[in-house]
């Protein structure tokens, strides 16, 4: 009887585990053919283009208003929280670092994940179940270079662009109601926020945003890559793009953190 559970349960154990590691090293092995095409010609800079526009441009909606109420949001939090205090001049720095270091950065990636990870995991998975990768190939056209190169070096240089303005919307999402809603001094709110201006802040939005960038593309291509099962297939694979991104998303936003924090 002993001998026929572990016979069973051995087996129920063995796959999922199976399956982890393979999952792995066929991630794992993408990652490393996406970095090694993407500094082998040729390039496609009219796909690149493309995908900058797509990434940047119609996504600065969405972004804006994300880092716009979250900056409305923090300056009312943190005036209620420390206005018995008689501290009301810390809002602007609360603001400030809230939105340069975590906010944008985190916010916009989020946002990207949903609208473009999402997107290019449509289109590509489309494209594997059609079989239109299969004939990339046939026409000596390398899938790498031609479908993923121009989107991970897209979202890789746009992405810090689309925080940098998140920071100045945030910025501004705190000003205004400071300003217009409790009543504070402009010139005084100004003032504390260019005082308390760093460029570690700034930088580490940056950082962030590159890396972020690149997790959505490359889990966005990945998922789509290697989708299959038709319509279903495609569908699976636009929602583990989304999940997987934001997921890698907050690990690697502590992750960064800690790097630029660590004592």
């Amino acid at each position: 009887m002993f001998k026929n559970a572990l016979t069973s349960f051995l087996p129920a154990l063995g796959r999922p585990l199976v399956n982890f590691i393979m999952s792995v090293g066929y991630f794992t092995q993408f990652v490393v053919k996406t970095i090694y095409n993407c500094f082998i010609p040729p390039f496609y800079l009219k796909l690149f283009g493309k995908q900058f526009l797509d990434i940047g441009f119609y996504s600065l909606p969405v972004v804006g208003l994300t880092t716009l109420f979250a900056g409305m949001v923090i300056a009312i939090q943190t005036y209620s929280g420390i206005s018995e205090y008689g501290a009301e001049s810390v809002v602007a720095s609360v603001v400030l670092i809230s939105v340069t270091r975590e906010l944008a950065p985190v916010l916009s990636a989020l946002m990207v994940a949903g609208r473009i990870g999402a997107a290019m995991a449509a289109e590509i998975g489309t494209m594997r179940v059609t079989e239109q990768i299969d004939a990339l190939v046939t026409l000596s056209a390398n899938p790498f270079r031609y479908l993923i190169a121009p989107r991970v070096w897209a979202a890789i240089l746009v992405m810090p662009l689309l925080v940098l303005l998140g920071d100045v919307i945030g910025i501004f999402g705190g000003y205004l109601v400071a300003v217009y809603k409790l009543d504070f001094n402009p010139a005084n709110y100004v003032n504390n926020t260019v005082n308390d201006l760093e460029a570690i802040g700034i930088i580490m939005g940056v950082v962030k945003a590159a890396v972020f960038g690149f997790i959505v593309a490359i889990m966005g291509c990945y998922h789509g890559y290697r989708s299959k099962g038709g319509a279903q297939g495609v569908g699976e694979a636009t929602t583990n793009a989304v999940v997987t991104s934001s997921i890698l998303i907050l690990i690697f936003n502590y992750l960064i953190t800690e790097f630029f924090f660590a004592r």
